[in-house]
């Protein structure tokens, strides 16, 4: 259920900055067309760290509403207060979420037995199958592999993303856990490294806006097809690179209005447009590799 390409949803906002459902619904639409394995709903690109909880609640539901279990759903319920994290987790039981992706908490930095502490009491509490995220560039703490391995032994956390961009962890990881533990990529530059050294999909900021294009790598390299993985993903690369030159999602939401899958790229503050220099380049890149536009 959780291998290949699965979307790191931005979550699309109109002139007011409240969320769009019809852009909504068009790229929930889009990516099950394009045959994207999962979607991760209001996560770091859907900008969970300015929605209020009851947004976070809603968006969540309704995207389960609209994909009406024709592709699975994966709810951001991280938070750096375990508290809320359990809160947000229990929300989503019984309400079609086929499982949770829960980012290490931030600013408060906790030592690795914080973090173990902190996701034994998340999955001790809930039903909902659990998805580890590690992002130390966002969050300042770092879930290292030692910890990642005491986790795995739990029987509802079913996998780890991993952000870091550090492929020597892969199989360390591989070896160490238990035999269905998913390791998935949250680094769109070296996901196709890492699904080689063993893992198994990547949670893809660029699928928001190249769904099939994604999910053809992804295939390709979970076959062992790597020749013509590498060649179909070479030509992604200039756009994997962009998409992170700015804050994400600050790009990708430039990029998903320019190709019209959304209606605006407003985003909530303090995250701003992305500049009309960068914009410029973005363009030029989308129009290289030929993506098409898309009508809503």
């Amino acid at each position: 259920m959780f291998k290949g390409s699965i979307v790191a949803l931005i979550t699309p906002m109109d002139l007011k900055g409240n969320l769009c459902k019809k852009s909504l619904k068009n790229l929930i639409e889009y990516h099950i067309l394009n045959k994207t394995t999962a979607i991760v709903s209001v996560g770091t690109t859907g900008e969970s760290a300015t929605l209020t909880p009851q947004e976070h609640t809603d968006i969540i539901l309704y995207t389960v509403e609209i994909a009406n279990q024709r592709i699975p759903i994966i709810a951001g319920t991280g938070s750096n207060s375990t508290s809320e994290s359990i809160y947000l987790t229990k929300k989503f039981e019984n309400s079609g979420v086929k499982a949770c992706l829960s980012v290490t908490p931030y600013y408060n930095r906790p030592t690795q037995e914080g973090l173990y502490q902190h996701f034994k009491s998340i999955t001790e509490n809930t039903t909902l199958p659990q998805i580890l995220y590690n992002v130390p560039l966002r969050t300042g703490c770092d879930l290292l592999p030692k910890t990642i391995i005491r986790l795995s032994k739990f029987e509802n956390i079913i996998g780890l993303k991993d952000a870091t961009g550090d492929l020597t962890r892969v199989q360390k990881i591989l070896f160490s856990v238990k035999k269905n533990f998913l390791l998935i990529s949250g680094d769109d530059i070296t996901a196709l490294d890492f699904i080689k050294l063993g893992g198994h999909g990547v949670i893809s900021v660029t699928a928001n806006i190249a769904a099939k294009e994604i999910a053809k790598i992804c295939q390709l390299a979970l076959k062992g097809k790597y020749i013509k993985a590498y060649k179909e993903n070479k030509k992604l690369l200039p756009l994997h690179k962009i998409l992170f030159q700015e804050t994400n999602p600050i790009p990708i939401k430039s990029a998903a209005q320019y190709l019209k899958l959304i209606t605006t790229d407003n985003l909530r503050l303090p995250l701003t447009k992305l500049t009309h220099i960068m914009r410029l380049q973005l363009i030029s890149i989308l129009k290289k590799i030929n993506l098409k536009k898309n009508n809503i």
